[in-house]
């Protein structure tokens, strides 16, 4: 189990796979979309647990785009067992997703109650992607 004095950062990484995915549209106008996306993913790592997002975005016609997310993790994070709530800002590109996020302040619940951290994940859009997360407690 991993712990840290108030303040001080821990590096985490993480394997985040998609479990489901789905997309909706609800604005079109000369090839842009604003989309709605609700996502269920598990983390593998040093973060280990389930999570559900929701993100809004717009995606062009060449199927690039951008988001913000917020998204509810639940399960483990160093040792320590909680929830906490991630707030992202993801580019896809290519076929690939790059974003980053941070712990909303106040979110932490359980052992995890203070958490504070930044970090974000690059990978595959729809299919997976390596995360990081420094974080600490306040």
């Amino acid at each position: 189990m991993t712990s840290a004095a108030d303040g001080e950062r821990i590096h985490a990484e993480a394997t985040v796979t998609v479990k489901s995915s789905e997309t909706e549209p609800y604005d079109r106008w000369e090839g842009t979309t604003l989309i709605e996306t609700r996502i269920v993913e598990t983390f593998t790592g040093d973060i280990e647990g389930e999570s559900t997002v929701r993100a809004r975005g717009l995606r062009r016609e060449d199927e690039s785009a951008c988001l913000v997310s917020l998204q509810r993790v639940v399960g483990m994070l160093g040792g320590r067992a909680g929830s906490f709530v991630l707030c992202g800002d993801e580019t896809i590109a290519g076929g690939k997703i790059a974003a980053s996020w941070f712990v909303v302040q106040g979110s932490g619940t359980g052992d995890l109650r203070g958490l504070r951290g930044e970090g974000g994940f690059t990978g595959a859009f729809g299919k997976g992607s390596r995360a990081t997360l420094d974080y600490w407690f306040e």
